[in-house]
């Protein structure tokens, strides 16, 4: 059976009897991987009832019916699960991950990180978005994720994902500019803001600062966000 050559969908050959089962096949293909979106990249067992039509990214050491597909769709129709190998380029919405991931150089990568342009020497234009929940104690918490060397920064947003305890309200910053993404910032749970700057850009690795007003934190959480774009220099 001959194929074509971009989704590997089986063809109808000349006079072939029972046209309509490889006309379905062909069909099952495209509703597997056309408008790709998936449900997790991070299942490592494929799971026990899952829905008709469900679909993952397999991850790398998975187990049980997963095992041996690493980065491939699963896709799971009729009682049994179907794999495809993704070609470069390919992305695909992941939902509980809120984001794209993308595959190029073999693997995928992101949410997290979009690729805008790039040369065939390497260089590229990334805009990236990356994200930590913070446990709020004493006068001030930092970031472990941090605003790259280079990077241009268009500003942090905040959600406070636990009600903020102690103190008033806090500010969003950097070392020696505490308010500079937001200040005065809301305590209650679902709080939220878009600490948009310039943009700026930064020539050294540089923390976010979570800080308290009026008095010191005992208790909440904050979820912050960077959002920033990134040049890759040419690699050959």
């Amino acid at each position: 059976m001959t194929t074509t050559p971009i989704l590997s969908l089986p063809e109808i050959a000349a006079a072939q009897s029972q046209k309509h089962v490889t006309h379905n096949e062909a069909l099952g293909v495209l509703d597997a991987i056309v408008q790709l979106s998936v449900l997790s990249q991070a299942q490592e067992n494929a799971p026990v009832s899952p829905a008709n039509g469900a679909r993952y990214i397999v991850p790398a050491g998975a187990a049980g019916d997963f095992a041996g597909q690493d980065g491939k769709i699963a896709s799971y129709r009729d009682g049994a699960w179907s794999f495809y190998a993704p070609g470069a380029g390919w992305s695909a919405y992941v939902v509980d991950e809120g984001g794209f991931a993308l595959f190029r150089n073999g693997a995928w990568s992101g949410p997290g990180e979009a690729i805008v342009s790039s040369t065939l020497h390497g260089a590229q234009s990334r805009i990236v978005t990356v994200e930590e929940e913070l446990s709020l104690t004493g006068a001030s918490v930092s970031s472990s994720i941090v605003i790259p060397d280079r990077a241009i920064c268009f500003g942090v947003s905040t959600r406070t994902t636990e009600a903020i305890t102690g103190a008033t309200s806090y500010n969003c910053g950097i070392s020696g500019e505490a308010s500079k993404f937001g200040g005065a910032l809301g305590i209650a749970a679902g709080s939220t803001n878009a600490g948009v700057i310039g943009p700026q850009a930064f020539y050294i690795d540089t923390t976010i600062t979570i800080t308290a007003n009026m008095s010191s934190f005992t208790g909440g959480k904050v979820r912050i966000a960077l959002h920033y774009f990134m040049p890759r220099v040419p690699q050959i």
